[in-house]
């Protein structure tokens, strides 16, 4: 078993546990928190023994192999790079960093030290997805696609009564582009590769952080317009057009159903089953990894890709974070 700890005690590391105990490969060690309380209670319903409240003490100790980290965005580089110098593998959330400077660090970080540097874009892995690209050579010769992902946040509300939360603060490295629109754009990524051109336009909040925006991509003779927001919700699906069909994607971000259509047919559902919790996949995934000793894989050119586009468009639209300046 690959013994793992967590930083971070939120309800998205719970899920990821849940997950990592689902895949029989990995089994929680040791729970990280600013509060050596709050690590305790945290780790109370998982029967771990080891806590820390030093992210130092926790990489030089023998007793885990890896960690999954889903602290805010703009934490993700440093305490990714302090557990990669520790040689531990490494499970970061997406974004894998906050900047493309930042991505490079990690992964001559990861590939120097020989561990396992992984971003947990959970949609690339799932049933539904791989799907989809077996049917891509089914729509024949590509050229246009729709990505859309928006959703009203939760922390909106707080943000217009005068709040500053940590969505829309620049100093967490946040924002619209960097949270809902990051499904898009690494779908897009894992789908099609690098664009030949990208084209960004925003709007952005008082605090200086997206609220929404659209990215245009150019593959040449097939072009990729990306839809994201977390001040308003949409009710429709992602497609992608071919000269034969159409496929028609179901919540980019989970990939609920996958549908061709081909031209002049019949709509045929193309979906696949899949486990209630689709971190399951990633966390199969990261395991894998390991296991193979595998430190070159594909995920890590498509999170180099996707951190290069990421600070393209927030340099196109006006987003600056202090992790820039670093």
């Amino acid at each position: 078993m690959i013994r793992f700890a967590v930083v971070g005690t939120n309800w998205i590391t719970e899920r990821f546990i849940d997950a990592a105990h689902e895949s029989g490969k990995l089994t929680l060690s040791a729970v990280y928190s600013r509060s050596l309380e709050q690590a305790q209670a945290f780790g109370a319903n998982y029967q771990v023994t080891q806590f820390f409240d030093s992210l130092e003490a926790m990489a030089q100790s023998d007793a885990i192999d890896a960690v999954y980290i889903a602290s805010p965005n703009a934490l993700h580089c440093p305490q990714s790079l302090l557990f990669l110098r520790h040689k531990k593998h490494v499970i970061c959330e997406k974004p894998l960093a906050s900047n493309q400077r930042e991505a490079e660090q990690l992964v001559a970080c990861a590939r120097e030290n020989q561990v396992v540097l992984f971003e947990a874009f959970k949609s690339a892995y799932l049933p539904n997805f791989l799907a989809l690209q077996q049917a891509l050579p089914k729509i024949g010769r590509l050229r246009k696609a729709f990505i859309n992902y928006c959703q009203y946040s939760s922390r909106y509300p707080r943000y217009l009564a005068g709040e500053n939360p940590n969505t829309f603060n620049p100093q967490f490295s946040n924002g619209s582009i960097m949270d809902i629109g990051y499904y898009c754009l690494a779908s897009a990524v894992a789908l099609f590769g690098a664009p030949q051109s990208v084209l960004a336009s925003a709007t952005l909040l008082d605090t200086g952080v997206d609220a929404h925006g659209t990215v245009c991509l150019n593959y040449g003779d097939f072009d990729v317009t990306l839809s994201h927001s977390k001040v308003s919700d949409s009710a429709i699906p992602s497609e992608i057009q071919g000269e034969e069909g159409t496929l028609i994607i179901d919540k980019i971000s989970e990939c609920q159903g996958v549908a061709l259509t081909p031209r002049g047919g019949n709509r045929q559902d193309l979906s696949q089953p899949q486990h209630i919790n689709t971190m399951l996949y990633e966390a199969l995934a990261f395991a894998k990894l390991i296991e193979k000793r595998q430190v070159e894989h594909p995920g890590l050119e498509n999170s180099l890709i996707v951190a290069r586009l990421l600070t393209d468009i927030r340099r196109q639209t006006g987003v600056v974070f202090p992790a820039d300046g670093e």
